[in-house]
């Protein structure tokens, strides 16, 4: 079920400097983002370190929109898929941001390399 009010989302989003295609796609675009990004965490990730913080951005303007509660289950499979690190591997403003702890357990690759080199496994 998505949020009644996407004009309110959207001005959410403009304030916090989002790019307007991002914007057009409202809650519904965050969404299924964030669903795709969980996805392919679960699955292993296939891309590097920049293009993986990139993605754990979604998921802050997910809590800007204020649409936690629309992402609950894969927020819960992303928990799942995380190794719990204490070092952060990305910055965010939302308190208690779970998603930018760890790294996936299957991480591998490109992924695996830049974390490495960053000194973040």
């Amino acid at each position: 079920m998505l949020p009644l009010n996407e004009e309110l989302i959207k001005k959410k989003l403009l304030a916090h400097g989002v790019p307007e295609h991002v914007i057009e796609g409202g809650a519904a675009g965050l969404i299924a983002g964030w669903r795709r990004f969980v996805e392919s965490v679960e699955q292993g990730y296939p891309l590097g370190l920049d293009d993986y913080r990139n993605d754990l951005d979604l998921r802050e303007l997910i809590a800007v929109a204020g649409l936690d509660s629309q992402v609950a289950a894969e927020d819960e499979r992303l928990r799942q898929a995380l190794l719990p690190e204490g070092r952060p591997v990305w910055e965010t403003d939302v308190p208690d941001a779970f998603w930018v702890r760890g790294y996936p357990r299957n991480a591998s690759g490109e992924l695996l390399s830049d974390l490495r080199a960053e000194g973040l496994a």
